[in-house]
């Protein structure tokens, strides 16, 4: 059943739907219909052949979803309010984002930096992670974080005995039990994720920052001498036990390794007796990061991607016109320039301008407008500079900070 169908009936459907949801709630019993996933396949990126680039999201029951919601709600406040979730974690969480983690992992770094130390920075990436999740050791986490009562017993039966399908151009695949993991598409399944992996960073001599799963966990540690590097490497060995204690596996193909400073001795790190690749530049939640530490890569290549979708966009739309034009800037193109901006807005004039070149072109697209000059033009489109938009994103997340809405602690950063 449809979602945009169940908002349509929902005044013929609330009663008896919160008849059902109640009971289900108050029996424990997870129907057999909202166990069942269609799962899409969606291209990552890479080679399109290889179905290691496609990322698996299973469509389950709307119906399910609400019930879904109202739990995370209720476990999400338990855990946050008793503290439970390790402030390390970034993913999933209220007042916490890709640009929160951003911020404090470079606030830590470039501290290092400016109190003399090198960096070493290893990047982690769990192998299929939400499908490896085994469901007796979820239900014992679970009740290792004081999730009782008529919430775990919902919970008990609902990731096991489910079954799914994969889905492509309309053609399906015969159903297939699914022995472990916890459903990508669902409400529930990343806050159970969160509680599965909250506690493998316990005892660890290095920084770590996780978000979810993604391959943007990192562990590390300023380096002064050898013994440094140690550490980091006995911390690695520890991730691997506890992976291997809770049936998880790192993918260390995609697991790297960044050396950051002058005289780093740029040890050679292993895991899972494998040594890890060496990178100058690393995609971190989709910013471009250099061992030097400067933005000039990452603006180039939100450049890159930027002025590839307004050629896109240019090539596409034959009529001009400034209303559709300019909410397919806001929407497509612009966001390219200004995503987590606040972590890597740039200092140099090269990088501010090169930047600033996408707009630019963009307002030469309108041909009554090409003759006036670039501030014109803006105040004619009403748009503001490339980086008075940067300036504002970074006034917002100041003010966010500090005034509360936002969970890092304001002495941090001022």
């Amino acid at each position: 059943m449809s979602p945009w169908l169940l908002k349509e009936v929902r005044d013929l459907l609330v009663t008896p739907l919160s008849i059902l949801l109640r009971r289900s709630l108050d029996e424990g019993v997870v129907p057999d219909d909202w166990k069942i996933a269609n799962v899409y396949p969606i291209f990552k990126k890479g080679v399109k052949s290889q179905i290691s680039n496609y990322r698996p999201v299973s469509l389950t029951s709307q119906v399910s979803k609400v019930i879904e919601s109202v739990l995370r709600d209720a476990i999400v406040s338990h855990l946050e309010t008793n503290e439970l979730i390790q402030d390390s974690q970034h993913g999933f969480r209220k007042g916490r984002s890709c640009l929160t983690n951003l911020l404090v992992f470079l606030d830590k770094v470039t501290g290092y930096i400016d109190e003399g130390y090198m960096v070493d920075i290893i990047y982690l990436d769990f192998a299929k992670a939400f499908d490896k999740v085994q469901h007796q050791r979820l239900l014992d986490k679970l009740l290792g974080h004081g999730i009782y009562g008529k919430v775990f017993r919902w919970i008990e039966p609902w990731p096991s005995n489910r079954c799914q399908r994969v889905c492509i151009q309309g053609k399906f695949s015969d159903w297939i039990p699914v022995i472990s993991g916890v459903p990508q598409g669902s409400v529930l399944g990343p806050i159970l994720f969160l509680i599965f992996i909250n506690d493998m960073d316990k005892d660890l001599g290095s920084h770590i920052i996780k978000f979810a799963d993604d391959s943007d966990t990192k562990v590390f540690c300023g380096i002064s001498e050898v013994q440094d590097c140690e550490i980091l490497q006995k911390d690695l060995a520890s991730l691997q036990k506890w992976t291997e204690d809770w049936l998880m596996q790192f993918n260390v193909e995609k697991c790297k390794v960044m050396h950051i400073g002058r005289h780093n001795p740029e040890f050679r790190y292993t895991l899972l007796d494998k040594q890890l690749e060496t990178v100058n530049e690393e995609k971190d939640l989709g910013v471009l990061i250099s061992d030097d530490l400067k933005p000039s890569a990452h603006c180039i290549h939100s450049y890159t991607k930027a002025n590839r979708m307004l050629g896109l966009i240019n090539r596409t739309f034959s009529i001009k016109q400034p209303s559709i034009l300019l909410r397919l800037y806001k929407s497509l193109v612009r966001p390219h320039l200004e995503y987590c901006s606040p972590a890597w807005s740039p200092k140099y004039v090269k990088d501010k301008e090169l930047l600033e070149r996408v707009q630019h072109r963009f307002t030469r697209l309108f041909k009554e407008l090409r003759e006036l000059d670039y501030t014109e033009r803006l105040q004619r489109l009403g748009l503001w500079t490339v980086e008075e938009r940067r300036n504002r994103a970074d006034i917002i997340e100041v003010y966010k900070i500090v005034n509360g809405m936002s969970t890092l602690p304001a002495s941090t950063f001022f």
